[in-house]
């Protein structure tokens, strides 16, 4: 079929396997209207067949695919302040001429399962609008990281290719048979290889290569380059040329300091007496430097930090930001704004009557019953914040702010230029005058112009807000934690927001991404998210991507990654229509993996990709090739190949962040008494009589307490569903988690105390809290971080983590150092880590 290849030649699947041995085609109408995202017009049977001629031909006469990856031995382990190798400028990283056309994605494979975890978001938001076109500059990455001794892979030994020797036809890299029988043109094993190797050797013999490196040397081999993303340049014996991204990135992300523990935290959940009516980066400042010194902790993961869309009301999930790019000023610790001292003098009375009307607010949750009001306290802080502004910077702050306007440059311009003119025109640009809907277009230059004020202000906020994140992970390392934070990437932007109206040329207009029907949610589910454009991506050499990692990368000694299968592909849902109505769009993973190997080993960081439910044959295979842990937890770990029995300790993954219960999941307590159970029936969520759902959930935690009793872990856990029996099986789970190997484990800090209230509730929008209460105890009282600290339950499981944390496989200061190490282990020779059942979605 036309439109089959078609698609394929541009990574747009024509059909999904909705669980094992089935498969369904995509309907043409959204392949077509996919393909329109990508710029390819295929309304027609002769638009299909001139859009066809003209893929194929160019795919034959490229000489090279915009962005092509070659990976070294390089690895490290993370723990470094500064990262493996020194922060040093190297000028012209990106310079140049972009690569010309379009990367060259290959046919889905049909027979794979879909990817199927939620976000973060349980809820059901509107789809993408449509995006009008716009322009963004690349800019110059700021690392240059010599490669370890040895060097990578020699891919060439000379300027002059000898593509016969090599093999080469001197046609298009990498052509493959396709489905039926027909000749596809793919790049060099793609998915999964964006091989240098491979595309020299696909060039005509004589070809003659220069690279232009990030460290400003101009080569005329691919010979011992250092990591970095460089430019090559083909100029083929016919007078051909190509220029193409070449990304040149350690095999292995840096690998975890030893096996470590650590809390797992909604920051805005975790008020103390000083909190404006929500957790702030003072608390999680505080929460870094108690959990390292007092508690022996390694890591603090919180959810994602990143800005939200402003307006009345917010929207409180913190997985459908404004911008990933930089962090919601929500968080701002005011009173720890060096400024602010002197906006006391200045105006004492205004000083004193926002700290009154904070207390109040604080009050309100801790000591009345009164759920998150981001509104409120970000109404509250704005009005401090311009105070904080009116007093002037001292040089040394002065100096320190323009460093960050200049390293910033033209995205954090962009940035604060959305935040003003949300503040006249709200908070969908998509709905904003024409003109202003282009952040090049000169009447928005003009708007930046009348609003440099405004612009100046939500300037200072990012800086402001990344200066405290930095101290958090600061306080974090001076505690002694090896890993410190660990950020959250959300898996994509609201469409009305500063990312998606400041970026829009790479992202696919008038699609949302979400994920297809299955046997748990026949409707499919679309979160509202655009997609990025795998073709654009490509061709800037990954420059958005590169960028925002970068940044996250700055003050996180680890990154997890939600939805990590969106690295390889992505549901995308045309805008106006069911969920029902997508289909898959194929990412170049080997490119995304090695710019995120390149950005982790330049941060000395880890990487944990949330990898839960069902997932495509492969994906956690290469996860595990380039050293990125995955996520287990455990109520999902059972034997779904054989007995369906709870997974034993010693036949867990190594290579993980093990958990008893995450964000989007009841919290342990919860699953032990059964009140998560109860909880969606009152709210109308079941879907079966209540009398099977209490059923099967009773069964689901008496064989795990039956293997918990067997290995002699439950101790003091009497019958029934007392108070002290639940704390007392809460610390079986954990010493379970601390008899496998898994790397790192993580507490959620809720069940410290007995918390029985999940942060969100998939499938909710207004019919539960979601995103919006504080940590609690087992009555539903509020617990403050100076209460906390105090806590004899919370140290009491504790005292069980510290106490086991050498029981596991790899014992208490063991570590992976590079990839031999990694395939050692109890999991080592199993080809597909069991996670989750096929067709299974925590929730």
């Amino acid at each position: 079929m036309p439109l089959s290849r078609l698609a394929a030649l541009h990574g747009v699947a024509t059909s999904f396997s909705p669980s094992p041995g089935r498969t369904v085609a995509a309907s043409d109408a959204a392949v077509v209207a996919v393909l329109a995202a990508l710029g390819v017009a295929a309304g027609t049977p002769d638009a299909i067949r001139t859009a066809l001629t003209a893929r194929e031909t160019e795919l034959r006469e490229q000489l090279l695919p915009p962005t092509l990856v070659c990976w070294s031995g390089a690895a490290t382990a993370a723990g470094n302040d500064h990262g493996p190798g020194a922060r040093e400028s190297a000028p012209g990283a990106d310079g140049g001429e972009r690569a010309r056309g379009e990367d060259r994605p290959a046919p889905d494979e049909h027979r794979s399962a879909p990817d199927e975890h939620r976000p973060g978001a349980g809820e059901n938001p509107p789809g993408a609008s449509e995006n009008p076109p716009g322009a963004s500059d690349d800019r110059p990455a700021p690392d240059a990281d010599a490669l370890a001794p040895g060097g990578p892979p020699s891919a060439a030994d000379a300027s002059v290719v000898d593509a016969s020797a090599a093999g080469g036809s001197g046609g298009a890299a990498g052509s493959a048979p396709a489905q039926g029988g027909q000749e596809t043109i793919t790049p060099p094993g793609f998915p999964g290889d964006s091989s240098l190797a491979s595309a020299l050797a696909a060039l005509p013999a004589g070809t003659r290569l220069r690279i232009r490196t990030e460290q400003g040397e101009t080569r005329a081999s691919a010979e011992q380059l250092p990591l970095g993303v460089h430019e090559l340049e083909a100029t083929a014996p016919d007078g051909r040329t190509a220029r193409a991204h070449l990304v040149v990135a350690p095999m292995r992300l840096p690998a975890a300091p030893g096996r470590t523990y650590g809390l797992l935290v909604q920051v805005y959940s975790l008020l103390s007496r000083r909190s404006w009516g929500m957790g702030d980066l003072g608390d999680l400042a505080e929460l870094t430097a108690w959990a390292g010194r007092a508690l022996g902790a390694g890591f603090v993961q919180v959810n994602p930090m990143h800005a939200a869309v402003p307006g009345a009301p917010t929207d409180p999930s913190p997985y459908r930001p404004s911008s990933r790019r930089y962090p919601d000023p929500v968080y701002l610790r005011v009173e720890d704004i060096p400024e602010f001292a002197y906006a006391d003098e200045r105006d004492r009375d205004r000083v004193r009557t926002l700290l009154e009307r904070a207390g109040r607010l604080r009050e309100s949750v801790l000591d009345k019953g009164a759920l998150i009001d981001r509104d409120a306290v970000w109404e509250l802080k704005r009005e401090a914040l311009e105070l904080v502004r009116d007093v002037p910077l001292g040089p040394g702050r002065r100096a320190a702010y323009c460093d960050f306007l200049a390293e910033e440059g033209e995205a954090l311009e962009d940035h604060a230029t959305w935040c003003a003119l949300a503040e006249v025109y709200g908070s969908d640009w998509q709905k904003w005058p024409a003109a202003l809907r282009d952040p090049r277009s000169a009447e928005t230059a003009r708007a930046r112009g009348e609003l440099m004020d405004r612009v100046d202000f939500h300037s200072r906020l990012a800086w402001l807000t990344d200066a405290q994140l930095a101290t958090a992970q600061r306080s974090a390392r001076d505690a002694g934690m090896g890993v410190g934070l660990v950020h959250d990437l959300a898996v994509g932007v609201h469409p009305g927001g500063a990312d998606a109206w400041a970026q829009q040329e790479y992202f696919a207009a008038g699609m949302s991404v979400g994920a297809p029907p299955d046997a748990f949610s026949v409707q499919g589910q679309d979160w509202g998210l655009p997609p990025w454009r795998p073709d654009r991506l490509a061709a800037s050499g990954y420059a958005p991507y590169r960028r925002l990692l970068r940044a996250l990368f700055r003050y996180a000694g680890a990154l997890r990654i939600d939805h990590v299968m969106g690295l390889f592909r992505l549901w995308w849902i045309p805008q106006g229509r069911p969920a029902t109505e997508g289909t898959y769009v194929r990412y170049d993973a080997e490119a995304m993996l090695a710019i995120l190997a390149l950005e982790a080993y330049r941060a000395g960081a880890l990487v944990i990709g949330e990898d839960l439910g069902t997932v495509e044959p492969g994906v956690r295979e290469k996860l595990h090739q380039h050293g990125v842990l995955g996520t287990s937890v455990l109520w999902f770990e059972r034997d779904w190949d054989g007995t369906g029995l709870p997974l034993p300790p010693e036949s867990w993954r190594a290579d993980c962040l093990a958990t008893a219960t995450t964000h989007d999941l009841p919290p342990t307590a919860s699953r032990l008494t059964g009140d998560h159970v109860e909880l969606r029936d009152r709210l109308g969520l079941l879907t079966r009589p209540v009398e099977e759902e209490r059923a099967e959930a009773a069964a689901d935690v008496g064989e795990w307490l039956a293997l918990l009793a067997r290995l002699g872990l439950l101790q003091g856990a009497a019958g029934g569903l007392s108070e002290d029996s639940e704390e007392a099986q809460i610390q079986a789970l954990h010493r379970f988690l601390l008899r496998t190997p898994a790397r790192m484990i993580g507490v959620w800090l809720p069940d410290t105390v007995g918390d029985r209230r999940p942060q969100n509730l998939p499938g909710t929008w207004d019919q539960y809290p979601n995103w919006r209460l504080p940590v609690a105890d087992a009555e539903g009282r509020p617990v403050t971080l100076e209460e906390l600290a105090a806590s004899p339950r919370l140290h009491a499981l504790i005292d069980v983590v510290r106490a086991g944390r050498a029981v596991g496989g790899q014992g208490p200061d063991t570590g992976d150092s590079g990839p031999d190490q990694a395939a050692s282990g109890p999991d080592s020779g199993r080809t597909s880590p069991r996670t989750a059942p096929p067709g299974a979605r925590p929730d």
